[in-house]
Order: C-alpha cells, then structure tokens, then sequence
C-alpha cells in the first residue's frame, strides 16, 4: 500500500512538472480520446429513456392538475347551481305571495340636504333643531342620515324647521341587525362617547365585535318601522353574555359622530303612505 501512495505522489509530481506535450499529458489525451466514444455511446442509449421519463413524469403531474381543476370547477358549478336556484325560487315565492317589501332605500326616497341649526341642549336630551320643515316635505318620522350612517328621526315639524331625535336620546329605539340575520334594538349605550347598545338579541343568535349593524326595516314582533332597511348604523366593538341574562350584552360604536352634526339628510318618500299614529 505504501508503495502504491509513493508512486502516486511521484506520477502526480512529474504531471504538473512535465510540459503540456510530455508522456503523461500525451497518455491522458489517448485515454480521453479512446473513452469519449463510450461517453458519446452512452449519452444516445440513455436519451430515450430520460426523454420518456420526463413525458411520464409530465402526464402524471398534468392529470393531477386535470382532475383538480375538474374538481373546483364541479364545486363551483354546484355554487351556481344553489344560487340560481335560490334566486329563481326567491322570484317565484315574491310573486305568488305578492310580498310587500316596503320602501325601499335609498330608490324610494329623495333627500333634503339641510344645516343644523341647533345642537342637543343637554346630555339627557338628545335631540337637534335643522333648518327644513313642512315646507320642503318634510313630515314626522322621516328618517334623517348623514353619509356616514343613521342619524335619528323627525320627531316635530314646523313650516321651515324640525326637530330631529337622534339615535343617543334615550327614547329612541331602532330595529337593527347584523349581516349574519341576528337582530334586536339599537338604543342609547349607558357609556359615554356616543356609544349605542344592540339589545334584545337572545343568546342563539350569531354577533361577533366588527359586525356591521343596519337598519332592519321592522321592530319586534315584525311590526313596521319607521326607517328603511338597509341604513348603516356602526360596528360592533364588544359582544358578551352572562349566566342569567336573557340576552347578549352588545356595545355598538355609531358611524356618525353625534358631538359635530353641522349638516344632515332626510330621507323624504317619494310616495307618502299612511304613518304611524
């Protein structure tokens, strides 16, 4: 072994030694020469199969990707096919049982852009004075917004101004509900800050903080109500429940800042109805 190291070292000496046409260098070229049409050779034969390992290989992915995409496209076809089904029973049943969704909001409705005049006199009284009445069609009940969201409703009117009941006063109550369908009353959060409460909403139905909350279009026990569905009211910020309690314990955070009313909306029906007593 020892001499095989040794010659080792002295052939590998005298290569780098020798110049680039000595015997060593001439040697390494003949065996290059000599293998290289062994390496040509079999580069040819193993082409072939690498050519069609790859082709398999390719068609196993692609019928993989084939039947995934032909999966989604079956989930997807099924979606459409509930959805329009629903749609056209939704045409069906509205037509057969002649359902009378109320105004709707905002097509059933031309606004009457108008200055606040006065702000709530007190913290216990919430209500505003705006400078539109009678005159300009405004009537009791008319629901008043801002672009933001719900404002309030009109309470008095006279010739050119009215009084507005916003949503803080304690008087007020508004059927409201969330995206998810569950539904209670907006009322005057005990908080300060112009925080609202979503009350009366029992303990099966699904609430969670960042809800958006609207307007329901109807009160409890589906009596009317006197603002459309539909109107924006804020988000929810706190939702918990106790042992005891019947109901949900939800704080609301309003859309519309009720400390700087300086201009509203009313909301006035193109067609009147017959209003509440």
């Amino acid at each position: 072994m020892g001499v095989l190291v040794l010659l080792s070292l002295v052939l590998i000496t005298i290569y780098f030694r020798e110049s680039s046409g000595g015997p060593l260098h001439r040697t390494q070229g003949v065996g290059a020469a000599v293998l290289r049409p062994f390496e040509v050779g079999v580069e040819r034969v193993t082409r072939p199969f690498r050519d069609v390992y790859g082709y398999f290989h390719g068609l196993a992915v692609a019928k993989s990707q084939n039947a995934h995409l032909r999966a989604q496209l079956e989930r997807y076809r099924q979606l459409y096919d509930q959805n329009a089904t629903a749609f056209h029973d939704n045409i069906y049943l509205t037509k057969m049982l002649q359902y009378e969704q109320g105004r709707r909001f905002p097509t059933d409705y031309r606004a009457v852009n108008t200055r606040v005049l006065a702000g709530p006199p007190s913290q216990f009284e919430q209500q505003i004075v705006i400078a539109a009445g009678s005159n300009q069609g405004i009537a009791r009940y008319d629901p008043v917004v801002t672009p933001a969201g719900l404002v309030g409703d009109v309470t008095k009117v006279f010739t050119n101004v009215a009084r507005i009941t916003l949503l803080t006063d304690d008087q007020s109550a508004v059927g409201a509900m969330n995206l998810r369908g569950a539904s209670g009353l907006i009322r005057h959060g005990s908080s300060p800050g112009g925080a609202l409460t979503l009350d009366q909403v029992t303990k099966d139905q699904v609430v969670r903080t960042g809800d958006t909350i609207q307007t329901q279009g109807s009160l409890a026990g589906n009596l009317p109500s006197v603002y459309p569905r539909g109107i924006s009211i804020g988000t929810v910020t706190h939702v918990g429940q106790s042992d005891v309690g019947l109901y949900k314990d939800i704080q609301v955070n309003p859309f519309v800042d009720f400390s700087s009313l300086e201009a509203v909306i009313v909301l006035v029906p193109k067609v009147r109805t017959a209003q509440l007593p």
